[in-house]
């Protein structure tokens, strides 16, 4: 193996490494679905129908991964998801 191939493997393995974080959004009783709708669009940049799905899965299945990506990314958009109420987590 080369150098150059040594080294694009190894780049590889930490762009994948990198956006190995997501944010986990949790069912709760309190939030109606427009809300949690509402709120995936704005702080996750989902479409709505998107945001729509993501909602039943999390009603549905207890929770629901909404968004992948690098921790950095991730940490304000999870911080607007518990402002608004939701319970959510990066994992």
């Amino acid at each position: 193996m080369s150098n150059q191939e040594k080294y694009l493997e190894e780049l590889l393995v930490e762009e994948e490494v990198a956006n190995n974080n997501e944010i986990v959004l949790f069912n709760d009783d309190v939030n109606t679905f427009d809300h949690v709708i509402d709120t995936l669009v704005d702080a996750c940049d989902h479409t709505p129908i998107q945001a729509e799905q993501c909602a039943f899965l999390v009603h549905y299945k207890g929770k629901c991964t909404v968004k992948t990506g690098s921790y950095k990314d991730l940490e304000p958009r999870c911080s607007k998801l518990l402002q608004a109420g939701l319970s959510a987590e990066i994992v």
